[in-house]
């Protein structure tokens, strides 16, 4: 991993932020006939410049001028200061993407309160069918167990420390200060958000379909790789050539969100620069102005710049009795598909906390040069598709997402690339099973049985390049849910002996490995939260209810 990427991830998140998407024009690009970072020196500038058409300067202000606000020792900046700022950061920010702004972009300073108090309403508009999906798809990330609420687990994930987003609806960046009264700003995430305003205006950045997670982790590989690359250069131009604005170190605590959840949506963070440095290698920034017009379909694709995988299509059949049916969201199948990124997550999230063990261990998950995570591993590397699905007994309560949870279930079809890619996926699934205290059920062919956390029956179905994955609430529902699940006879599946890298697996799991919570690499004590601002929120938006545009 290149040192780029190191730097950013370090500092970048211990929560990833909200983007409220609405519509948003398309602009023309200007672009800059430069290098890799588009420089523009001095003796180069134009005579006439202009806002639209001049890299690098923006309503007045170069890139590399200085303002009066850089001399103090903090970084607060009055109102009547702020303009400045941000025209230099537009400039900074185009000097260094080699792409102009074609119009002004408003930055706005509120208070945390402000924040949480949209926050909280984002998710409070979720209804009793959502709340259960929700609910359903997180359990089976063995994330949050049916004693929990999803949602909840979510908002808490999204809020309580994001620094800004950006948002097109009104075309504008939200910074988020502890103190609105006497804001600070940091330049960097400034820039960050500012470089998701420009993307916008050159690439609409509201056009993509981002109906499933995997989506959302596929596009933001592009969309905040390229934020993060730019960002990064940023810290860099700031630590070398330019003036600007950073406040003060806070003490911060290790944040408490839900690993598993979390691990599902920082894979674009944590591989998208990979994925854009690829391309810039390849034919510049031109290679990845090109990437907007065909984005990556899939998680895999970021993970592995360069391969290209179109993901399967799956429907799963539903073969349920009339006893058990697929939840419907606006007169659709409740369904859901994680990528590789998701089952990496599934597999790994645990991997922060010391008491929970987890099949891939910290050894393997955490990058060694403490530059993010790992999601290039040989579990899921196999991965060609997945589809899960909610399904809901007839007599649950459904007006009641927590006692619908204990009569709900879901089947969870993957597709990988070989039969023996979907066996090293079981042998990881079945370790998983037996980390979370799962008995085999006697007489049962491939049925486990959990009594306490994620209580309920699970059923595994391997067929050449398919595995499916059945759960209900008890053994004898399963053939309720999925048509001959859970069958009379000994076990049909053998992994035992499957070895999916017998270097990572001679890892240990956070259970046994003596790391601690101030030891752990890359993300156990974050000392700063840049807020990330495209779409790791849009799916759950749009999901939740609520229509941002």
């Amino acid at each position: 991993m290149n040192s780029r990427r190191t730097r950013t991830i370090v500092a970048l998140l211990a929560v990833a932020s909200v983007l409220l998407v609405a519509a948003a024009g398309v602009a023309v690009p200007g672009v800059l006939s430069a290098g890799p970072l588009g420089d523009t020196a001095a003796t180069d500038r134009p005579g006439e410049p202009t806002t639209e058409d001049t890299a690098g300067y923006v309503e007045g202000y170069w890139y590399d001028d200085e303002l009066a606000v850089d001399d103090r020792e903090d970084a607060v900046v009055e109102d009547d200061e702020l303009d400045s700022v941000v025209y230099r950061s537009m400039a900074r920010v185009e000097e260094l993407r080699g792409l102009t702004f074609d119009e002004e972009v408003a930055v706005e300073v509120i208070s945390r309160e402000e924040f949480e108090d949209e926050n909280d309403e984002l998710f409070a508009n979720a209804t009793g069918d959502e709340r259960i999906q929700l609910n359903v798809n997180a359990e089976a990330l063995f994330a949050v167990d049916r004693g929990t609420d999803a949602t909840e687990e979510r908002e808490a994930l999204y809020g309580g420390t994001v620094g800004g987003y950006y948002e097109p609806s009104t075309d504008r960046v939200v910074l988020v200060s502890d103190n609105a009264e006497m804001p600070e700003v940091n330049e960097a995430i400034l820039g960050h958000e500012l470089l998701h305003a420009l993307q916008d205006q050159q690439f609409d950045l509201t056009s993509y379909e981002r109906e499933t997670v995997d989506q959302d982790n596929a596009k933001n590989g592009l969309i905040e790789g390229d934020a993060v690359w730019i960002e990064s250069e940023y810290e860099d131009r700031c630590e070398t050539e330019w003036e600007c604005l950073e406040p003060g170190e806070a003490a911060s605590d290790s944040p408490d969100v839900n690993w598993v959840l979390y691990a599902t949506i920082f894979q674009p963070y944590s591989d998208g620069p990979g994925y854009v440095e690829h391309r810039l290698d390849a034919d510049g920034w031109d290679a990845v102005d090109a990437a907007y017009d065909e984005p990556p379909v899939s998680s895999s694709e970021v993970i592995r710049p360069g391969e290209e995988r179109e993901p399967a299509e799956i429907e799963v059949a539903d073969r349920s009795n009339e006893s058990w049916s697929q939840l419907e969201i606006d007169g659709e199948p409740a369904t859901e598909t994680y990528g590789e990124a998701g089952l990496v997550a599934m597999f790994a999230g645990d991997a922060h906390d010391p008491d929970e063990p987890s099949v891939i261990g910290p050894e393997a998950f955490f990058e060694s040069d403490l530059g993010g995570y790992d999601y290039d591993q040989p579990y899921t590397d196999g991965w060609a598709g997945d589809e899960l699905v909610t399904y809901v007994a007839v007599d649950a309560e459904t007006d009641d997402p927590a006692a619908a949870a204990d009569r709900a279930g879901y089947v969870w079809e993957t597709e990988w690339t070989s039969s023996e890619d979907a066996e090293q996926f079981l042998a990881g699934y079945r370790e998983l099973l037996e980390l979370h205290d799962a008995d085999p059920v006697e007489d049962r062919r491939d049925t486990y049985a959990i009594d306490e956390e994620f209580a309920g029956a699970y059923y595994l179905e391997h067929d050449g390049e398919t595995v499916r994955i059945v759960n209900a609430p008890t053994v004898e529902e399963l053939a309720a849910v999925d048509e001959g699940a859970a069958p009379d006879g000994e076990d049909a599946i053998e992994t035992d002996d499957v070895d999916p890298d017998a270097e990572a697996n001679d890892e240990p799991s956070a259970a046994d490995d003596g790391v601690d919570d101030e030891s752990t690499p890359g993300f156990a004590a974050p000392t700063a939260v840049v807020a990330v601002a495209v779409a790791t929120a849009v799916a759950v938006a749009s999901r939740l209810g609520r229509s941002n545009r």
